[in-house]
């Protein structure tokens, strides 16, 4: 019986990086100070993005087209580049989704 076989899916259900996601990356290094990028790896449903993580902890996500093209965004930025799997997230950017959570509640009331 088939009904329990699957097919194996080479596509995620995310698109695929453009120009508008390396651009936006950019802007966010030249507009910040003390960012570093950390690697997220491509899941079932999006592909392989990259966070930047500024000093104080603000963050963007992006997609990449993979892990080495990460790395080379890096290099080419000259900023230090890790993968989310091996080290983490990093203190900061849990502290400042904490900051916003309680700047959004207090304008709430």
């Amino acid at each position: 019986m088939s009904w329990f076989r699957r097919k194996k899916r080479d596509k995620t259900f995310d698109r695929a990086a453009h120009a508008m996601d390396t651009s936006h990356l950019e802007e966010f290094h030249a507009t910040r100070h003390g960012v570093e990028a950390y690697v997220e790896p491509r899941t079932n449903v999006t592909e392989t993005t990259v966070m930047f993580i500024a000093h104080d902890g603000e963050w963007t996500r992006r997609r990449v087209d993979g892990v080495e093209a990460a790395f080379r965004l890096g290099a080419r930025l000259r900023i230090p580049v890790y993968e989310v799997a091996k080290v983490g997230y990093p203190q900061r950017m849990r502290d400042y989704n904490a900051r916003q959570r309680i700047a959004r509640r207090r304008s709430e009331s």
